[in-house]
């Protein structure tokens, strides 16, 4: 009951607070239109930084055919404007408007590409320019839009005539004013650090003075300080939020230099804190862990922001503010989720996997959560953030998490997992572990989960045993016939076999191959999705133990390196 009482005093609390923050945001803003966001036209820019995302020229091709593929759909334009389809999806619009696509012209860079690019610009300028609403006016989109525009200007504008230049530095200078209004009322998370990082490159590479430089850079040393935790993590807990931002902040930080200005003040060592959590999350093969958010990146992607790593040194062996877990021995790395999830609009992505782990082993993933769709997608974002999709236990086909379905508050977290307390389980030269338990079934079960997860120094074998408890500490009462089950879902590269005695076997291409076995019980084999691929969701294998905490509080499990990668 008292845990009801504190989910249900939470939920009313989140409503108060959303309830000011939108009168608070409604008086900061104003009434807002496009006349009031006019000003002097900018003379030229100052400086184009690089976009380091991959870029394909073949995509710029499709783009001057009229074929736009963005956010999961393809829209064939036939010849009219993009930005004034129907029917698109909000993914495709969002990435439609950002204008990321702008760096496949630059790849291309011919005549044709640029002034395909210039006019589909134009385009934009005379539909959306003063239209101050919808997806075009998101910050996010208007950030990324920004970012894309300022970065390949330089295509845009070669064979411009004077018309449209100042067409371009209008348009540029009234959203970066309109945007510049909206971030003071913004909540703290990744979208409004991004604002910043617009702003800042904004103030660089339009002519301004030196007080609006200082003025921007000073706001986002502040973002840098307030969500960038001492171990490097960013406040949401999602490991692809550090990735999403570096792509930014590598470029902006060259533009401080090649101007020679100031960067902000903490900006450097907050990037080297990044960077190093990045390399926390990293598995033995280099591919980002799946947790709270976090979705594939191609390697591409992660190796064009890796490459600027200027820290050295190993992983570390957990972030104690981020709350994570890493044990590593050998080849193997494995990672854990130890902590509750953030408040408020930063838990708006957040994941109920809550003691969680993925392993990995040489070149491959074997154990893994099911991960976020790469493209957003309602029904599988929600299917993916439950309990069930994560390499953890699983009470009564509860998630450990409660999110909220109303519209007003957005997809937050409203109750479950309170309070994480952990314990390390290392022993020099012996094994790395830790002992977690969380409070996610407290309110609505009255049980607590306990895992307690080893990997031998020799990095050939993981122990676990996973337990139900009472808040008390106790073993549940013998009739407590609540169902449990522990899930270990495998990489959908990863073959999946089980032999008479019961073992499951999960081999790799390389030949690489675990074992897995549970004591007292016979594991199950069963279908699975995994959202995180970058063609898609696709069908894939799970690993179940199913027991009822009345008749079996503790189960113990193993995961054994059976055989060595072929040489």
């Amino acid at each position: 009951m008292a845990f009801s009482i504190l989910d249900s005093q939470r939920s009313g609390r989140l409503y108060g607070t959303e309830i000011w923050r939108r009168f608070a945001r409604r008086i900061a803003l104003g009434r807002v239109n496009a006349l009031r966001f006019t000003g002097g036209t900018p003379d030229r820019l100052v400086v184009a930084p690089i976009d380091l995302r991959i870029a394909d020229p073949h995509i710029a091709e499709e783009i001057y055919s009229g074929r736009f593929a963005m956010g999961g759909s393809l829209i064939d334009t036939d010849g009219g404007s993009p930005f004034q389809v129907e029917g698109a999806s909000e993914a495709f619009m969002r990435s439609l408007h950002g204008f990321g696509w702008l760096r496949h012209m630059r790849a291309a860079d011919h005549d044709l590409a640029c002034a395909n690019a210039r006019a589909l610009v134009d385009d934009w300028i005379a539909v959306e320019g003063r239209a101050l609403g919808g997806h075009a006016y998101e910050p996010e989109v208007l950030s990324n839009r920004l970012i894309a525009w300022f970065s390949h200007s330089p295509i845009v504008l070669r064979g411009a005539d004077h018309g449209f230049y100042r067409r371009f530095l209008k348009s540029i200078a009234l959203q970066a004013r309109y945007l510049k209004h909206v971030a003071r009322a913004m909540p703290g998370d990744a979208t409004r650090f991004k604002a910043r990082i617009a702003l800042a490159m904004a103030s660089l590479c339009l002519p301004s003075s030196s007080g609006a430089v200082r003025a921007a850079s000073r706001n986002l040393d502040s973002e840098i300080n307030a969500q960038i935790l001492p171990d490097g993590g960013h406040v949401s807990r999602n490991p692809m939020v550090l990735i999403e931002l570096l792509t930014h902040l590598l470029p902006l930080k060259q533009t401080y230099i090649n101007l020679g200005q100031k960067p902000p003040r903490n900006m450097a060592a907050g990037m080297d804190r990044m960077f190093s959590a990045l390399r926390f999350f990293r598995h033995s093969n280099g591919e980002l862990v799946l947790f709270n958010g976090s979705s594939a990146v191609s390697a591409d992607r992660l190796l064009g922001v890796l490459r600027y790593d200027e820290t050295s040194g190993s992983a570390f062996r957990e972030m104690p503010h981020s709350q994570y877990q890493r044990l590593s021995a050998g080849n193997a790395v494995l990672i854990a989720d130890t902590g509750p999830p953030p408040k408020g609009i930063l838990s708006n992505q957040t994941h109920a996997g809550c003691l969680s782990f993925e392993l990995s082993s040489g070149a491959n993933c074997f154990i893994v959560n099911a991960g976020a769709p790469v493209v957003p997608h309602t029904q599988y974002a929600d299917f993916a953030r439950m309990t069930a999709a994560h390499s953890t236990v699983t009470l009564d086909d509860r998630s450990s998490l409660k999110f909220s379905h109303s519209s007003f508050l957005g997809p937050i977290v409203t109750g479950g997992v309170r309070g994480v307390t952990v314990r390390s389980l290392d022993e020099e030269g012996i094994h790395q572990g830790f002992d977690a338990v969380h409070d996610g079934y407290a309110g609505s079960l009255k049980l607590l989960h306990r895992r307690k997860i080893r990997m031998l120094s020799s990095g050939h074998e993981v122990q676990g045993r996973d337990q139900v408890i009472r808040p008390d500490e106790s073993e549940p009462r013998p009739d407590d016939r609540t169902p449990a089950v522990a899930r270990f879902h495998v990489h959908p590269t990863i073959s999946v076999s089980q032999d008479e005695d019961g073992v499951v076997h999960l081999t790799a291409g390389d030949g690489e191959s675990w074992a897995f076995v549970a004591r007292d019980l016979v594991p199950k084999i069963e279908e699975d999705v995994h959202f995180a691929d970058l063609a898609g969701a696709r069908t894939s294998k799970q690993i179940t133990l199913e027991f009822v905490v009345g008749e079996r509080s503790q189960i113990d499990w193993k995961l054994i390196r059976t055989n060595l990668p072929r040489a």
